[in-house]
């Protein structure tokens, strides 16, 4: 999908109207609108179609994470380094937010299309933020990536990740910096496992570090919506609460629908087609 005022290339979530249109829908406009960084997909606005809730959000043409690596196989030490300091830039900064993204994993970090990618966390449907909600106490996210302390409160078999089990094969030559940090890591007792201020002080994690990712103060100033006002929280929360009335039942409203050519691509919802689905289960649909 296109925006006809900047003619820029957009993602669009579609999440149907009515009584999918709750709290945690909410929380992740609110939560995903809070944040500004290059490391994180940008949230642009939402719309109201006669059937439908959009979330505009930045289109990432590189596609995800995951799918490079399963198309590389694998990466070198210099290149799986070059998107993790990324990833631990994008999260510091949600963490500075108060915001916890609560899903991390390969399938929620997507690529821009740059010669040298810009990896931008997305998909902040199970996200929490310590000032507008309360404490995360519930047991969320994809199994293979939880923490051993949110494993202890369900009944999952993670028998590996709670004894916190891992090898690397012996074909897998990587530096002992590079060891050393992933053994902080992989620790089952969060008090004594490395932070986020720990791992960016790292020797691994400094190493061949890009400039940009020095001062994430400067970074996030520097993200701004050129030339483009935000909506306004009560305007968000005006299209939320016509999105709780299901279909037969609202009034057709058209809440800033102008800006984008919706029509064509709403016939085309029930093809196959450049769909994807996120953690929360509802559509994506990317052009």
């Amino acid at each position: 999908m296109r925006d006809r005022r900047t003619s820029e290339l957009v993602a669009v979530k579609y999440i149907e109207r009515g009584e999918k249109i709750d709290e945690n829908v909410q929380r992740e406009i609110i939560n995903h609108r809070s944040l500004k960084h290059p490391n994180i997909i940008r949230f642009k606005e939402v719309i109201l179609t006669p059937t439908h809730l959009a979330i505009v959000m930045e289109y990432a043409s590189g596609g995800e994470l995951f799918e490079r690596i399963c198309k590389n196989v694998r990466f070198s030490e210099d290149e799986a380094r070059y998107f993790f300091q990324q990833l631990i830039s994008g999260v510091s900064y949600c963490h500075s937010m108060q915001v916890c993204h609560r899903d991390l994993k390969l399938e929620n970090t997507l690529l821009d299309g740059s010669d040298a990618p810009r990896l931008k966390i997305c998909d902040f449907g199970y996200s929490k933020s310590s000032v507008l909600h309360s404490q995360p106490k519930s047991t969320v996210g994809t199994p293979a990536y939880i923490a051993p302390e949110v494993l202890l409160k369900k009944e999952y078999d993670g028998k590996r990740i709670l004894n916190v089990q891992y090898a690397i094969p012996d074909n897998v030559n990587i530096s002992p910096e590079c060891r050393h940090l992933i053994s902080r890591i992989f620790v089952g007792d969060p008090a004594t496992r490395i932070t986020i201020p720990e791992i960016r002080n790292h020797s691994w994690f400094l190493k061949n570090l890009p400039a940009d990712l020095m001062d994430d103060d400067s970074m996030s100033n520097q993200y701004e919506e050129p030339d483009q006002p935000m909506q306004t929280m009560d305007q968000i929360m005006q299209i939320l609460t016509e999105a709780t009335i299901p279909p037969a039942c609202s009034r057709s409203i058209n809440v800033l629908a102008d800006g984008l050519d919706m029509d064509d691509d709403m016939d085309d919802l029930d093809s196959d087609s450049d769909l994807d689905v996120d953690s929360s289960g509802e559509i994506v649909y990317a052009m």
